[in-house]
């Protein structure tokens, strides 16, 4: 019978820390998730699909130019909506959690309002409150199988405000009570939410504006050219709109889109941040970042950050979805057992081979 031999020539200890280095590589390949990807939810007809962008870097210093101040200090690595939620991604929800319920979420309707082709289902949905935001991410986490991100009294209405989790229910975080730890989507936080816009994975620095530079923006109608952004679209002859999320200026140091103009953007977070205040009552204010198409390059800025009710809605304000994984990380061995046990099995193959000359 012939062997065949899966390891021959001479081993050296150059290859030898070569395998060692390659099995470190797997297991941290294993290890590191990825966020980026294209979900779909929804079922039938009524599916849609949510892009995602994976922002790591995670343990990055804060910023302290920006408001507030620090921010933008996350210690893990997670995904974001590569574009804002559409309409059609609301009419969507709509349809699948029962057309008429309670719970549909109705928007903004910008044509009423003037604004022509405002509308359209690839827009960013606007006039939605940050108690809907929470609901539309709830179902989003229901629909993937997956728990509730935030917790609504049993037979509240869709704009009602939220509770917080108590210690001894699962998923309780006592650093954020808004958020489940099991939910997998959520809003993102205020520090989240700035690290995907103003900082530079490249070198560690922060930006002033959303669009990898210190300097404005270039106001535009839409489109994905680089260093642009839709804003100030008041002084136009025609009516304002915003543009199409996936046409809403160019992308940020990490990917996305439109985090800067378009559509104004909810923070999972209150507004106030200080100790003792975060997260701590479901009618805090909110967070809000980012501008929109009628704002000044001012409202872009990291330094920008208004305070709305979580009951508000805007022709202005819409929102993005982030993500996490909620399951538990693979079983591989740690990496320098990794390492042991590949010496060790090269040694065994190295004196087996000796002791056959």
């Amino acid at each position: 019978m012939r062997c065949v031999h899966l390891f021959h020539g001479r081993w050296t200890r150059l290859s030898v820390l070569s395998v060692a280095a390659g099995a470190l590589a797997t297991v941290a390949s294993m290890a590191a998730p990825s966020f980026a990807g294209t979900v779909t939810f929804g079922t039938g007809s009524n599916q849609f699909q949510m892009e995602f962008v994976t922002i790591g870097n995670s343990g990055n210093a804060a910023d302290t130019t920006g408001s507030p101040n620090p921010a933008g200090a996350v210690g893990y690595e997670y995904g974001l909506g590569k574009f804002e939620v559409s309409r059609d991604m609301i009419d969507k929800y709509n349809l699948n959690f029962g057309n008429g319920n309670s719970l549909s979420i109705t928007l903004y309707d910008l044509e009423g309002d003037g604004v022509v082709g405002g509308n359209g289902a690839n827009k960013p949905a606007t006039g939605v409150s940050w108690n809907e935001a929470a609901r539309f991410v709830n179902w989003l986490n229901v629909n993937q199988g997956f728990a509730k991100a935030y917790k609504f009294a049993d037979g509240s209405a869709v704009n009602d405000n939220i509770q917080l989790w108590q210690s001894g229910e699962a998923g309780y975080d006592v650093n954020n009570k808004y958020r489940n730890s099991l939910a997998k989507y959520f809003l993102p936080s205020y520090n989240e939410w700035y690290k995907a816009a103003y900082y530079n994975p490249n070198n560690s620095t922060y930006y002033n504006f959303a669009n990898g530079s210190d300097t404005r923006p270039t106001a535009v109608t839409g489109g994905t050219d680089p260093n642009t952004a839709v804003y100030q679209r008041m002084n136009e002859a025609s009516p304002p709109s915003p543009a199409d999320v996936d046409q809403a200026g160019g992308l940020s140091p990490y990917g996305v889109m439109g985090l800067g103009g378009n559509a104004r953007e909810w923070e999972e977070s209150s507004f106030d941040v200080t100790s003792g205040n975060y997260n701590n009552s479901g009618s805090s204010s909110r967070g809000g970042r980012g501008g929109s198409w009628y704002s000044s390059s001012s409202s872009l800025s990291s330094s920008s950050r208004i305070e709305v009710d979580p009951s508000g809605e805007s022709d202005n304000i819409g929102f993005r979805v982030a993500s996490l994984s909620s399951d538990a990380p693979p079983a591989v061995p740690e990496p320098s057992m990794m390492v042991i046990g590949t010496l060790f099995g090269i040694g065994g193959l190295m004196a087996e081979r000796r002791m056959k000359k």
